[in-house]
């Protein structure tokens, strides 16, 4: 096991070697698990303290770690849970459409699967000292406003545009959470959505959980179609569109200039709000990024959702919604119901990070690295998988949007790629309804290096072989 191994995985290990032993047996000591496994103290720390939590272990202050003792339950003392389908019913909700199968990949398989920045390209020093540096604030610990820091607020503003004052702005636990709150506080259980085909698996899952029908949209190279979605707004009466004008996920389409205003009007003329998810605003590859919608919308039609989640780290749960009129009021009274205000200290913290020289240079050398493994992957896709087509290379983002060829299904196409050591997402669950053609997600962030990027698409190409 490297050093860079993670706690989790050495209490997979630990798990193992608690088998062999008997309760009351003792377990090494640190400094054994160290040398034995290749880790850092910190790590075997966390382990123990993990296993200890389980009850799997008892630690004894001088002594040392021991086997805990294993408590038989018979079949007549085991939990019955079985009353609570019929509780639950009504509810037309599926566990399956909010997060897709995720068991651990075996030691050493390649992740091209998820929506986050793997380790190496997270800012974790400038994290760490924005962390330490809130937390040494006398206020840290109080009560935060409901709306959010006036600082944060002003941050998020400005990110936007001179159009978008700090008043406008809600603070949120990240973008997903955002996304609920949105699907609840607007739309009635039962309403339509429309949403772009494909979309976001997160913002369908949240959809559905609020009661909500997703309706498709059909998008082309120069994303949603204008004309189809009057037609759909015309068709369902819906009151909400959905959509990622830039680096869209999970196709990385950038919506046309001459669409921006035009997809604006229609939403307004059907009396309807339009959710811009705004998520990878700071993931580009270089090129310039086009202004948000809501900069170009006067009278309250655009709701703009952003985060810094992505380009940070996946426990940064810090985000924005910019809204103006009746809607704000609505959010913030959503706001006190669900959970008063987001925790001070995150959001403390997120000011430190963005407020620093640190940040800039951060996102300059992500976008060199997420532009550099993007081409990367494609080049290895096109020689190792000629038979799948890559709908574009992106501007920004995190993942490509590959095609497969006729009669390759995606999700067994998913389980070959998983069986060869490689983790990928399936297409299908990306459209609100039945999938024109089969199609694979594809990440290059989440992978530790370029390297194994190029390893990644060797796997793929033998997995591809393998099922015709």
């Amino acid at each position: 096991m490297s050093d860079s191994s993670t706690s989790g995985e050495l209490v997979t290990r630990l798990r193992a070697l608690l088998t062999g032993l008997a309760p009351g047996d003792r377990l090494p000591s640190s400094r054994e698990l160290i040398e034995r496994y290749r880790v850092g103290p910190g790590t075997v720390s966390r382990a123990i303290a993990t296993l200890a939590a389980e009850g799997a272990v008892v630690t004894r202050p001088g002594s040392g770690t021991f086997v805990a003792p294993r408590v038989a339950r018979s079949q007549a003392d085991a939990p019955d849970t079985s009353w609570q389908a019929v509780a639950l019913a009504g509810r037309d909700f599926d566990p399956a459409h909010a997060v897709e199968a995720s068991h651990p990949l075996p030691e050493g398989a390649i992740s091209m699967a998820g929506g986050y920045l793997h380790e190496t390209l997270q800012p974790t020093r400038a994290l760490g000292a924005a962390l330490a540096r809130a937390a040494r604030r006398p206020d840290a610990w109080h009560r935060a406003p409901t709306a959010g820091l006036a600082p944060l607020r002003a941050i998020f503003a400005r990110q936007v545009g001179s159009t978008v004052t700090p008043e406008d702005v809600l603070v949120t636990g990240g973008g997903q959470g955002a996304l609920s709150m949105l699907f609840r506080a607007i739309a009635a259980p039962g309403s339509p959505i429309l949403m772009e085909s494909p979309t976001y698996a997160g913002a369908l899952a949240a959809a559905r959980a609020a009661g909500l029908r997703p309706v498709p949209v059909p998008m082309d190279e120069d994303g949603i179609r204008p004309e189809l979605l009057a037609d759909a707004f015309a068709m369902t009466g819906a009151r909400l569109l959905y959509c990622q004008p830039t680096f869209h996920n999970p196709t990385g389409t950038v919506l046309a200039p001459a669409r921006r205003g035009q997809i604006i009007d229609v939403a307004r003329a059907a009396g309807a709000f339009l959710i811009e998810d705004d998520f990878a605003r700071h993931l580009g590859h270089g090129r310039p990024v086009p202004p948000a919608l809501v900069t170009d919308d006067r009278h309250g039609t655009v709701v703009h959702l952003t985060s810094l989640t992505k380009p940070a780290s996946p426990s940064l749960r810090i985000g924005a919604v910019i809204a103006r009129g009746p809607v704000m009021r609505r959010l913030i009274g959503m706001r006190y119901v669900d959970d008063f205000f987001i925790a001070r200290p995150l959001q403390e913290a997120a000011v430190e990070l963005v407020s620093t020289p640190a940040w800039e240079r951060h996102l300059q050398a992500l976008s060199t690295a997420l532009r550099e493994r993007c081409a990367v992957l494609a080049e290895a896709l096109a020689r190792e998988v000629p038979g799948w087509t890559l709908t574009r290379v992106p501007a920004g983002g995190l993942h490509l949007w590959v095609r497969l060829p006729p009669g390759c299904h995606d999700s067994a196409m998913a389980d070959a790629a998983r069986a060869h050591g490689v983790a990928v997402n399936s297409g299908s669950r990306y459209f609100p309804a039945e999938p024109t053609d089969a199609y694979l997600r594809l990440g290059f962030a989440a992978a530790a290096s370029t390297a194994e990027l190029t390893e990644g698409a060797r796997c793929l190409g033998t997995a591809a072989r393998t099922i015709g």
